[in-house]
């Protein structure tokens, strides 16, 4: 089968190319991919090519397919999963295999499985750890979505602290009735973190929120409002920390104490020093933004490690209970993904848009992986709109969402954008 996808040979070295998949054979599945949510990640790999730890070195001579957030149909299915799969089953993936200790995962690592393609082959060490996942849904977006939401269960899940003190027994997850604190956390997955810390089963009893942008925190403002967290018990704060006395303020927020749980959401040196400064006794930061140099560093007070019990953590993804878990209170409309998407394209905009992901402003870019358009913020549907109708529906589609995306707008990129030639 042919399919048509963006791979990684080098460094900056990306090339939307058509060529032929090998075989489904008994132990693969082939599948159609529908579309696909670009990652920093997927930066980070593409501007350090065959230097990433999970880029094969030989990538130059055997391209991979990028894109790992993604979900599609399945197609035709090798005898060994046909017990388990079968044609026209939609699904999810999570990426990271773990196999047999590996750091391989597609959308880094493969040549013929990644979210920027119009058809996979799926190897089998995918099913072999359980990381195809049935999906019954009706988006696509939000099974594409469950990949980068399950990143921020598991972040939440690994947080921890002793019982009691004196105890060496932990305790795990976000404080129940604790005071949280999200840092640089109005991008995309910022908004996520704060979707399942206001809405999941973790329930701190403060959430502050901080950025340096302030159109940035007026928008997340607006699609996760103080007034719902009240209703959900979460006092919901919303901090510009542009102030030279912005650690002073976050303190203030917190009555002094500190707070329970950190997460910095930037690899910024003064952003993790921020907070460890704002650290309760006993407190966990979680380090949770993925930096791209090997020797990123910065100050850690270790007075208030020793006697305060300060500590921290990193996570790098989630694992496949954390997929489920995000899947789950999707299908239960617990989470909304959609309030993460900013930007929607086709499969020829992947390229460009990984490239320069960091200098285009918004939340989450998603990939319809069939189809030929360039990205396009939603913001900007009802000017495209006079000159063309698709955008003009589009835009009513999404006025009709609060402004987000959707499935009345998904299926209208699936049935009236043009498809690749």
């Amino acid at each position: 089968m042919k399919t048509t996808a963006l791979r990684l040979y080098g460094v900056n070295d990306l090339r939307l190319e058509s060529f032929e998949l090998p075989e489904c054979g008994d132990d693969g599945i082939i599948a159609e991919v529908v579309c696909d949510s670009i990652c920093m990640s997927s930066f980070k790999a593409a501007e350090q090519g065959a230097g990433h730890k999970r880029v094969p070195k030989d990538c130059a001579t055997n391209p991979v397919i990028v894109g790992h957030e993604f979900c599609g149909i399945i197609r035709q299915v090798g005898k060994k999963w046909q017990d388990k799969f079968q044609p026209g089953e939609r699904f999810g993936i999570q990426p990271a295999l773990n196999y047999k200790g590996s750091l391989d995962a597609p959308g880094y690592s493969f040549p013929t499985i990644g979210g920027d393609s119009t058809f996979i082959r799926i190897p089998s060490c995918v099913m072999e750890m359980d990381c195809l996942l049935k999906y019954t849904g009706e988006a696509f977006f939000m099974a594409s979505l469950s990949e980068p939401m399950s990143c921020l269960v598991g972040a939440c899940h690994a947080q921890y602290r002793m019982e009691t003190p004196g105890s060496y027994h932990h305790t795990m997850g976000v404080k129940k009735g604790g005071k949280c604190a999200c840092i640089a956390s109005a991008g995309p997955m910022g908004l996520g973190l704060i979707d399942y810390l206001v809405h999941g089963p973790m329930a701190p009893s403060l959430v502050v929120v901080t950025d340096i942008d302030q159109a940035r925190l007026d928008r997340a403002a607006s699609v996760l409002t103080v007034e719902d967290a009240a209703a959900h018990g979460v006092k919901l704060v919303y901090q510009n920390t542009s102030s030279p006395t912005a650690t002073e303020d976050l303190m203030a927020l917190s009555q002094g104490t500190g707070y329970d749980d950190v997460f910095v959401m930037a690899p910024v040196a003064p952003l993790v020093e921020q907070g460890d400064a704002i650290l309760a006794k006993g407190g966990c930061m979680n380090f949770f933004a993925g930096p791209m140099d090997p020797k990123f560093s910065a100050k850690l007070n270790f007075y208030n490690v020793h006697y305060s019990g300060t500590h921290i953590v990193g996570t790098s993804g989630g694992n496949t209970d954390d997929i489920r878990e995000a899947l789950k209170l999707m299908g239960e409309g617990v989470l909304n993904p959609a309030i993460m998407i900013t930007h929607v394209g086709g499969l020829t905009a992947a390229g460009e848009t990984t490239l320069n992901l960091p200098s285009i402003k918004g939340g989450k870019k998603l990939i319809y992986t069939h189809q030929d358009f360039p990205l396009t913020a939603i913001a900007d549907f009802a000017e495209k709109g006079k000159t063309n109708p698709v955008f003009a529906e589009l835009d009513e589609a999404c006025k009709r969402h609060n402004g987000l995306w959707n499935l009345e707008a998904e299926r209208i990129i699936l049935e009236k954008m043009p498809r690749l030639a």
